[in-house]
């Protein structure tokens, strides 16, 4: 049911209730967000205290330097570097992390906007004293915040790292701008389609061609790049003459974006969006007659998006290997803290085989993504007309479950193939196609492990069952952080990638990948079973 669509109201009653809805939000995500404000806050100095300790003259920092942007792969991914002191070699890669807060912010708008629309209750809540624009402007204010605070705080960890304030402040800046820019975007899209899902894609392609143009630009002449607010937030080059005019175009798209997700809103029904769904047929084919054909119907989307995503990340890494050596020189400290990653001799496997586990995480956010629509679907009070016929609790979860497990194969089959193809082009040997191929299967079990931690989630606690994503952070920033702040070799042992055989450097072993086999199995028996005892939402 929705509500008949009424003339914009000038007065301030549109924002009614906007302070209690944004305490409802900050409580919802009081886990969740926490988590992202400090790794997204905390990392980058910490790459800056690495290099620090790896790269301990001038020269050898140059020397880096000339390499790394020599390499046009390496550019792709996290973009040029823009000069050679230890702040700018220092926060290279942390370039990476204007994306990731994109992510965060596009999640956080989406899920506090359009889900609660689809949901319904953004139609209960606004029966009440609630003004029409109350819960976007929550949301955007949360947005907002999160990223200026994540920014005022690392601009405070790089300042106590003992760097300049213009270069501290100029990253935390663009860090910020990078996050409040896109939450803008996501609150668009949230007014286009009456689907979170639809609405989520939508954010997310705008942001997967943000990167797109700029990796293709800064590899290339560098023009396309200025077509990207990614683009523009690198161009901010902190520690390397701060070009502090690029505040203008993030402000100005994000002041625009927002105006625009107004007067969208102004313009629609609530629950409805801009874009009319399209009408299914009168009848469903034989595809859909169970549980798995509805699962392939709902994932197909998100499994292809994810298997491109990962493939073009594949053929980077392949790309970015072969001048890893030249890049490290001959400093032995850095050389031994790669090896240690890699676990083998040559520098260019290790590199690999590190690389394969960022890898695995991107495909263990897939995994956590497919498992929850078992929560979405529950939550949105669809899988009880589906279970009140003739499917079981059990068939209608394995569904979802099969492309939570299986949908990892297909992905980082397709990674594995191209980090393997490329490199073995880039090296004239093809002896080392399969153990590059193998590099990527072998997270899989890993991977896996996620996807028990969301089914255990799901059947114990359904509640908190988004809480997964937070239990993959903290993975992450363990893997990130792990080595860099000498955490307790009991913490590192938490992190189920560090698990994996180092390949394809080193000689496969069996007994991590039947462990990490053995506890994903067990979490998702425990999920199924206690979903299966437990009652409906």
């Amino acid at each position: 049911m929705t509500t008949t669509r009424e003339r914009p109201s000038t007065t301030g009653h549109d924002l009614a209730g906007t302070g209690a809805l944004l305490r409802l939000y900050l409580r919802r995500d009081r886990i969740s967000m926490p988590l992202w404000v400090a790794l997204f806050a905390i990392a980058p100095p910490l790459y800056v205290a690495s290099v620090q300790s790896l790269y301990t003259s001038d020269a050898e920092l140059a020397r880096f330097a000339a390499a790394t942007n020599a390499s046009h792969a390496e550019i792709a991914m996290y973009g040029p570097m823009f000069g050679t002191s230890l702040g700018s070699v220092g926060l290279w890669k942390a370039g990476a992390y204007f994306t990731l807060i994109a992510i965060a912010t596009i999640l956080t708008v989406v899920r506090h906007t359009r889900a609660e629309e689809e949901t319904g209750r953004a139609e209960l809540i606004g029966s009440t004293v609630v003004g029409r624009y109350a819960g976007l402007t929550a949301a955007l204010l949360m947005a907002f915040g999160a990223s200026i605070l994540t920014g005022f705080l690392c601009t405070a960890a790089l300042l106590g790292k003992g760097l300049p304030l213009g270069g501290s402040a100029g990253y935390g800046t663009a860090l910020a701008l990078s996050g409040a820019v896109f939450a803008a975007i996501a609150a668009v899209a949230a007014q286009l389609s009456a689907s979170a899902r639809i609405s989520r894609g939508i954010a997310f392609a705008v942001l997967g061609t943000a990167f797109a143009l700029r990796a293709v630009g800064d590899a290339g002449s560098g023009t396309l790049s200025w077509f990207s607010p990614l683009g523009w937030a690198l161009q901010m080059r902190p520690f390397a003459a701060e070009r502090w005019w690029v505040v203008v175009p993030l402000l100005a798209t994000t002041t625009g974006a927002t105006i625009l997700a107004y007067a969208l809103a102004s313009r629609r029904d609530i629950g409805a969006g801009l874009i009319e769904p399209r009408p299914g047929p009168s009848e469903a084919p034989p595809a859909l007659a169970g549980p798995l054909g509805l699962a392939w119907r709902m994932q197909r989307g998100t499994l292809l998006a994810w298997t491109v995503g990962l493939g073009l990340y594949g053929l980077l890494i392949g790309s970015a290997a072969k001048g890893v050596g030249d890049q490290l020189g001959d400093n032995a400290a850095i050389r031994d803290l790669v090896v240690r990653m890699g676990g083998s001799q040559s520098l260019e496997l290790s590199f690999i085989g590190y690389a394969m586990s960022l890898l695995g995480v991107a495909g263990a956010a897939y995994a956590i993504s497919a498992a929850l629509r078992l929560h979405s679907e529950e939550d949105a009070q669809r899988t009880e007309p589906v279970l009140a016929g003739s499917v079981g609790r059990m068939r209608w979860a394995a569904g979802h479950i099969v492309f939570s497990l299986a949908g990892p194969i297909v992905a980082m089959t397709v990674a594995g193939v191209c980090a393997a193809l490329t490199y073995t082009v880039a090296v004239g040997d093809g002896s080392v196609l399969g153990k590059v191929f193998g590099a990527a299967l072998v997270q899989l079990p890993a991977i896996w492990v996620l996807t028990g931690v969301t089914v255990a989630l799901f059947g114990m606690a359904p509640r908190f069952a988004p809480v997964a994503w937070g239990v993959l952070a903290a993975f992450l920033a363990v893997l990130f952080i792990g080595p860099i702040a000498h955490l307790p070799q009991w913490v590192l042992d938490l992190e189920p990638f560090g698990h994996a055989p180092k390949l394809p450097g080193s000689e496969f072993t069996a007994t991590p990948v039947l462990w990490l086999t053995t506890v994903a199995a067990a979490l998702i028996v425990a999920g199924l079973f206690a979903f299966r005892q437990r009652d409906l939402r």
